[in-house]
């Protein structure tokens, strides 16, 4: 089977939605949806932060340590707030058919 990145990100989605039906003692991701909203988006932050300080030190393995946990917040934030990860993948398809359009108008003179 060929990995794809929204398989990974939907096996992390349906793992994250069984956590939240069917709690793990001494889960994170438990932790995180029991905390609320609050603070998942305080973990997300701090994620984001750490990635912008791992990006300055050119640490290419810290960089995709830390993107890794940002993504993995951002996908607990989509569920807790009950928001598929497909409309997530379906607005980056649609902006991404938008930027491929955009570019055709401009090499066409539009």
């Amino acid at each position: 089977m060929i990995e794809t990145p929204d398989s990974i990100m939907e096996e992390l989605y349906v793992v994250v939605q069984e956590r939240a039906r069917s709690p793990e003692p001494g889960s994170y991701t438990n932790y995180l949806l029991d905390k609320g909203l609050d603070k998942i988006l305080s973990s997300f932050g701090t994620q984001a932060l750490e990635i912008i300080i791992a990006a300055k030190s050119g640490r290419k393995s810290r960089i995709v340590d830390e993107s890794a946990d940002l993504i993995y917040h951002l996908i607990v934030l989509l569920a807790a707030s009950d928001i598929p990860l497909s409309d997530l993948t379906a607005e980056l398809r649609k902006r991404r058919s938008f930027s491929e359009t955009s570019s055709d108008q401009i090499d066409s003179g539009l």
